[in-house]
């Protein structure tokens, strides 16, 4: 007997959400309704139209609609109250990252997940693509040898005023966008930091309209005890998107462009030089996106184990709390690793 196509509900028509639709029916999923602000606008109508999807209505009605999972590509505060209501709806959902503000926020939702048995994820695409577990692969298997450094860097140049993410009240900032990449890379290769320092250059209030003060830039160093990260994200770089990964070890280095993209339409290409040895390994063109949804899928039908559970987000909001904290007062901050 064929198994039913898993069903899914979009919480707005972000830009975002025109990545996933291609990546659900990639995966074999069925994309059912989008729920909206204003499900009576041209703009709604307009995105349904276009992607052959139906309104639900509200987002209210999108999660009580008939589908198996939510998509919560909205702005960065609305990520708890509406992934909380979806998961206490009884729906499983896959979370924009970062997952929320804060670890407290994130613990919310993890708590929730739990008492509910929803398949929570946050939504980092780029973690499925071949690339990135080969970098896994080299990085923990020793071929570099013992690690001594990492570097992580991410950035681009907003030109758009009215985006959320220059609006403080709603998360914005670039180590709660661009930022949480290298984050999230480091702590996959190294597991979790001891301590973090970072600086920031702030936004001043009124440089955008109703922003408050955001940090357009950020650069922290990750102590990982043997290792050290190193961490550079920016929303005013003049490259339209700046990433790359490097990586020093006893043995070699590793050296990687455009290492962060979810969805690539060009190769990437790993630079080894292991004892002066250089080579090249090259990974076509791959959807992050569609392997994310295909395993988000598989665990939620409980077919596989879930690959990055709600503790691994908590995890990571921890970490980009204490950068925020260290920015702000200068000062080191550690890790409570039994937190």
């Amino acid at each position: 007997m064929t198994e039913p196509a898993f069903r899914w509900g979009l919480l707005g028509a972000a830009r975002i959400a025109r990545a996933l639709i291609p990546a659900i029916r990639e995966a074999g999923g069925e994309v059912a309704f989008v729920g909206v602000r204003d499900p009576h606008s041209a703009r709604a109508q307009a995105f349904a139209q276009e992607w052959g999807v139906q309104v639900a209505g509200t987002y209210d009605d999108l999660i009580t609609s008939d589908v198996h999972a939510v998509y919560n590509p909205l702005p960065n505060d609305a990520h708890l109250p509406w992934t909380l209501a979806a998961l206490r709806a009884g729906k499983h959902v896959l979370t924009e990252k970062p997952l929320t503000l804060n670890a407290a926020e994130a613990q919310q939702l993890a708590d929730a997940a739990a008492q509910t048995g929803g398949t929570l994820l946050e939504a980092f695409a780029y973690r499925f693509q071949p690339h990135i577990l080969r970098i896994v692969e080299l990085v923990r298997g020793g071929t570099l040898g013992d690690v001594r450094s990492v570097h992580g860097a991410f950035g681009f140049h907003m030109t758009n005023p009215d985006d959320f993410r220059w609006n403080a009240a709603q998360g914005g900032g670039a180590l709660l966008d661009v930022g949480t990449y290298p984050v999230n890379l480091m702590r996959l290769l190294l597991g979790e930091p001891q301590a973090v320092t970072a600086a920031a250059r702030w936004t001043p209030a009124g440089a955008h309209p109703g922003t408050g003060d955001i940090d357009v830039a950020l650069s922290g160093t990750l102590d990982f005890g043997g290792a050290l990260g190193s961490l550079d994200c920016a929303f005013d770089w003049t490259d339209p998107s700046f990433s790359r990964l490097t990586v020093v070890g006893t043995r070699g280095t590793l050296d990687v462009p455009r290492v962060y993209h979810s969805h690539t339409h060009e190769p990437v290409t790993l630079h080894l030089n292991l004892r002066g040895q250089e080579s090249r390994e090259e990974f076509p063109p791959s959807n992050g996106y569609a392997r994310m949804v295909t395993h988000f899928q598989r665990a939620a039908r409980g077919q596989e184990a879930a690959l990055y559970p709600p503790a691994d987000a908590v995890a990571q909001a921890r970490v980009l709390d204490a950068l925020y904290a260290s920015a702000r007062t200068g000062a080191r901050v550690t890790l409570d690793a039994h937190a």
